[in-house]
C-alpha cells in the first residue's frame, strides 16, 4: 500500500469514528439505541469532505451501532437514519413520550 493510500485510509477511518460519535450522541437512552438520526447541514458536510465518502462513512458508522443505516440528501442537508424495525416496547415508549409532549404544549399554549 502506498503512503497516499495509507493516508486516505486513515482519513476515512477518522471520518467513520467521528460520525459514529455523532450518531451515538443523537441516541436517547430510553429508546435503547433505536430512532437514531443525524442531520448534517451544508457547512458541516463541506467540512467533512466528499459527499459520497461521507455517506459511505455514515453507513459504516451506523453499521457499527447495529443500525440499518440509510442516508438521504435533501435541500443540502444529509439525513442519516436508523431504519430498523423498532420493538413494540420501544415504540410504545416513544408514543407515550410524544403524547406527553403534545399534552404539555397544548396546556402551555391555551
Amino acid at each position: 500500500m502506498t503512503a497516499k493510500d495509507e493516508s486516505a485510509r486513515r482519513r476515512y477511518e477518522h471520518l467513520v469514528d467521528r460520525l459514529e460519535g455523532l450518531l451515538r450522541a443523537s441516541l436517547k437512552p430510553e429508546y435503547a439505541g433505536y430512532y437514531g438520526q443525524l442531520i448534517l447541514g451544508a457547512e458541516r458536510l463541506e467540512e467533512l469532505g466528499d459527499l459520497q465518502n461521507v455517506r459511505r462513512a455514515a453507513r459504516e458508522a451506523g453499521s457499527r451501532l447495529g443500525w440499518k443505516t440509510i442516508t438521504r440528501l435533501v435541500g443540502g442537508r444529509l439525513f442519516v437514519l436508523d431504519d430498523r424495525e423498532v420493538p413494540e416496547e420501544i415504540e410504545k415508549r416513544t408514543g407515550d413520550a410524544t403524547a406527553k409532549a403534545v399534552d404539555q404544549a397544548w396546556r402551555e399554549n391555551r
